[in-house]
């Protein structure tokens, strides 16, 4: 099962990166790094699954003696939470920034943009 979510994360990865570089249109651009983002979460939670393991509370069914062999680390999914609420505020960061972009130019084209380049 775990093999299954990393290989799905890694799909995604290559999906997310392949649509925000081969796009021109920004709101393509940031669904790719959406989904390039969702694929990094899954890979992370399918790194820290460990087969045959329980959750990680502690309770009558877990002794404290046998804890470290019996449950999860909580780590890899309290990092997995972390950055999905980092990964909200850039999305919304980034379609700010567009929406900004569209009403002042006019045009999501990224290759409008030409005040910068040199």
């Amino acid at each position: 099962m775990a093999d299954i979510a990393m290989a799905t994360g890694f799909i995604l990865i290559l999906i997310g990166i392949f649509g925000a570089l081969t796009n021109r249109n920004m709101l393509r651009m940031i669904v790719g790094f959406v989904i390039a983002s969702t694929g990094v979460n899954l890979v992370m939670v399918a790194v820290g699954y460990m087969r045959g393991r329980t959750a990680p509370i502690l309770d009558d069914a877990v002794p404290v003696a046998d804890a470290v062999t019996r449950i999860i680390d909580p780590l890899p999914q309290a990092l997995v939470l972390t950055a999905i609420v980092i990964g909200l505020g850039v999305t919304a960061l980034m379609l700010a920034f567009t929406y900004r972009l569209f009403v002042t130019k006019g045009t999501l084209d990224i290759s409008k943009f030409r005040e910068l380049k040199w």
